[in-house]
């Protein structure tokens, strides 16, 4: 390896993202930050406070940001045309000084611009990616840029087994392709011990099972799957709720649907939550259930493990390998399947009957899926990139 210490000025690393809002970012690049320790000259350049799918679900919370950044633009990204966002991070990246650039949002317009001023410059650069093949629809012209991007980067950041596939798949050589763990924002006094004392306290028994969603009111979630669903784990278990966490614009639909399958008093739209107030939904829940269609990771599987609460996780989800163990931490479904979703409900119910059992379970579990364990993997990309 390369001795950073001989160079007359440190290695100079320069590290985009999208938006302050990403609680989970934030601890992962304050963990990076600490962990740095003087060794490369890290600077973190922040596009935006927040986006527009994101400013119904909270507040900008810079408890979790706990490092240096340049912030770009005020408010939400897609309030920045595109003109301005082009012009911006043009002269930016090409004032640059950095000998290695790390970018997010492979595949919008002003990423590309950056990657190509960059090699351009003779720099090496390497690009986040949090994508899965089962995110979006994939087309021949995208798939040709892709092949492109990925097999020209010095090094590529994916999240778990998925994400790394996925780049495999369009190109990139194996050799380059550091797949990391993903962490989840978790607040700053949590405590495993806690965690476990809180969800034997509060969790529901089998008489009364309380399913829970936590995300997007949207339709990809496929949550008119988990509502059918849930009409049929009633024909068994008569007691069983559904609370729904989040905002978006599904919810009239869903509203209708709830209605339409005599759900009205089964079914609670909470509405947006976070802090205590969510992670006690956690402890309360029989288990979180996450039927999307299209999931790159899932952070609220790491969010609901963490407090002890199994889950139902659809195929779909980018975790699934990484975080669900079957019968250990929760189980998988098939993705749309209404009657193997509505079984995996059933199971999850009786399999985890012993509340203490599988909370500790769950908990041991999540304590490798740290910001710290996150970030020195993201450290230790950089350094093989870097001394190439």
């Amino acid at each position: 390896m390369r001795n950073t210490a001989v160079h007359s000025k440190p290695i100079r690393i320069d590290i985009w993202h999208n938006i302050l809002w990403s609680k989970y970012k934030g601890e992962v690049f304050s963990s990076l930050h600490r962990l740095n320790n003087g060794e490369f000259d890290i600077r973190f350049i922040q596009l935006a406070e927040t986006e527009g799918n994101r400013t119904s679900l909270g507040e900008v919370d810079l408890a979790h940001h706990r490092y240096p950044f340049d912030l770009l633009f005020k408010g939400s990204l897609d309030k920045v045309s595109l003109g301005r966002r082009m012009t911006t991070l043009f002269l930016r990246t090409l004032k640059s000084d950095a000998d290695l650039v790390l970018l997010t949002g492979y595949e919008k317009m002003e990423c590309w611009l950056q990657f190509f001023l960059i090699r351009l410059k003779g720099k090496k650069t390497a690009l986040f990616c949090d994508s899965t093949i089962h995110d979006n629809r994939q087309t021949v012209l995208k798939g040709l840029f892709k092949r492109f991007i990925f097999q020209a980067a010095d090094g590529i950041f994916g999240y778990g087994l998925r994400s790394k596939e996925y780049v495999i798949h369009y190109g990139a050589n194996p050799e380059k392709v550091y797949f990391k763990c993903q962490a989840a924002a978790l607040p700053l006094i949590y405590s495993p011990d806690q965690a476990l004392a809180d969800r034997i306290a509060m969790a529901t028994g089998p008489d009364a099972p309380r399913y829970l969603y936590v995300g997007r009111i949207s339709a990809e979630k496929g949550l008119n799957t988990l509502l059918h669903a849930l009409a049929r784990v009633r024909a068994h278990k008569p007691t069983a709720t559904l609370c729904l966490v989040g905002a978006g614009q599904e919810r009239d639909n869903l509203e209708r649907l709830t209605e339409h399958l005599d759900l009205r008093e089964s079914v609670c739209f909470a509405g947006g939550k976070s802090g205590a107030e969510l992670f006690a939904e956690y402890s309360r829940a029989t288990c979180l259930v996450l039927p999307s269609r299209s999931e790159p990771w899932g952070l609220v599987v790491n969010e609901a493990l963490a407090y002890g609460c199994p889950v139902v996780v659809s195929a779909h989800c980018g975790c699934v390998p990484e975080l669900v163990i079957e019968g250990k931490t929760g189980f998988v479904h098939r993705v749309d399947d209404i009657a193997d979703l509505a079984a995996k409900m059933l199971d999850a119910l009786h399999h985890f009957s012993d509340i203490g059992q599988s909370a500790q379970a769950s908990i041991e579990h999540m304590k490798a899926f740290s910001p710290d364990m996150a970030a020195k993997q993201i450290m230790r990309g950089i350094r093989e990139i870097i001394c190439v």
